[in-house]
């Protein structure tokens, strides 16, 4: 889930790079996210992975990781915050909501896929 298109099309591009685009989807807000979500969850087929913005045009990431993390169905999924904020009152929230990882942007394609092996 992330608002920025540029963010987005990096981090898109370090995933394939990685081999790891199969099944990517984008999610631009965070209503539009959690209607995938519900989407995915009633058809049986939740994701792998969440990489998450906190700055989400509608909903903040730091309430969408709590819906996330509230539901029985998609609590086990590993989130990774991937966010232009290094504030420690938001590096704390997320990890206190049950997020996997916090990653500032930018991003460097290493420190994602140390992220994304230590989580498979």
């Amino acid at each position: 889930m992330e608002d920025s298109i540029e963010d987005a099309n990096f981090t898109q591009k370090i995933l394939k790079f990685n081999n790891l685009s199969k099944d990517l989807a984008l999610a631009a807000s965070g209503k539009e996210a959690m209607d995938a979500l519900e989407r995915l969850g009633r058809e049986g087929n939740c994701p792998d992975l969440i990489l998450l913005d906190i700055n989400l045009p509608d909903i903040s990431g730091i309430d969408l990781l709590k819906r996330i993390k509230d539901d029985a169905r998609f609590r086990n999924i590993p989130v990774v915050i991937l966010t232009g904020s290094n504030e420690d009152e938001d590096i704390q929230k997320s990890y206190d909501l049950g997020a996997s990882s916090y990653l500032v942007k930018p991003i460097s394609n290493d420190a994602l896929m140390l992220v994304v092996e230590k989580l498979f």
